[in-house]
């Protein structure tokens, strides 16, 4: 049975599409059956990972695997070790399926069942040949994260080191919460990643050492600090990019991090 970890935080510009496709990156290089799924119609992890525009895989995503229940239709192989269930613009429909029944093609497919756990369903077709699951969200607290989170066992919290992230921070813990008690894995909380953070300011210090003083025991130690070649991944991705290593540098603490709290539990 695959370990499944969502990134979320329900405000923007925080790193959660960055990290995922970072994270899934390592995974699938220390040899571990990785599943990337996008839940973002951004399709920011998409376009990372393959390396395509998001609209090619239109009719080909996440969306249609979860209203046929087929996943393996629908899983777009990156690599030896790692697989995407990629997403588009049309994964915003999502809650209107849900709910009416009605597709984005105008097709009813009926719903029946709790509307949380739509992808939790839809996966257990492919947990076991996955060692990981790794899930982007989007940034805001709808139906794709909470199917998201229902869909875990564990949950990282991205920080951006600002005013609005940091009152983000309670209402997504509300989020995780409610996870726990309606879905069927026990979600919970393996850390929060503080991200972005600019060292010349010095609120982003304030606002750094708040988060720990609030969350002494779930803080990772490693801070994500902006670099250019981090930024840099959207542009050249994991293939024949010279700054490879310079963009993981960073990320490779917090992938040690995680991997001890993982194995720790």
């Amino acid at each position: 049975m695959s370990i499944t970890i969502t990134m979320g935080i329900q405000k923007g510009g925080c790193g959660k599409s960055t990290t995922t496709g970072v994270l899934a990156y390592l995974l699938s290089r220390d040899g571990y059956r990785v599943l990337a799924i996008d839940m973002d119609s951004q399709g920011n992890l998409t376009e990372l990972l393959s390396k395509k525009p998001a609209n090619e895989f239109v009719e080909k995503s996440v969306l249609e695997a979860m209203q046929y229940r087929d996943p393996k239709k629908y899983i777009v192989q990156i690599d030896e070790n790692l697989d995407l269930l990629p997403a588009n613009n049309f994964l915003a429909t999502f809650p209107r399926w849900i709910y009416t029944g009605i597709t984005y093609t105008g097709d009813k497919i009926k719903y029946h069942g709790n509307p949380s756990l739509v992808l939790d369903e839809t996966l257990e077709e492919v947990r076991n040949e996955y060692d990981f699951i790794v899930i982007d969200t989007p940034p805001s607290l709808s139906e794709q994260t909470t199917n998201a989170l229902c869909a875990s066992q564990y949950v990282v919290v991205l920080f951006e080191c600002s005013n609005w992230c940091y009152s983000a921070i309670p209402n997504f813990m509300d989020s995780v919460d409610g996870a726990r008690r309606h879905g069927r894995h026990n979600t919970r909380l393996l850390g929060i990643l503080r991200t972005m953070n600019d060292v010349r300011r010095n609120d982003a210090k304030a606002f750094n050492e708040m988060i720990e003083e609030d969350y002494p025991n779930e803080v990772f130690k490693t801070i994500i600090t902006r670099k250019a070649p981090i930024g840099r991944l959207s542009l050249y991705g994991f293939d024949q990019n010279n700054e490879l290593e310079q963009a993981l540098e960073q990320y490779k603490n917090f992938y040690k991090e995680l991997m001890e709290r993982v194995k720790g539990r």
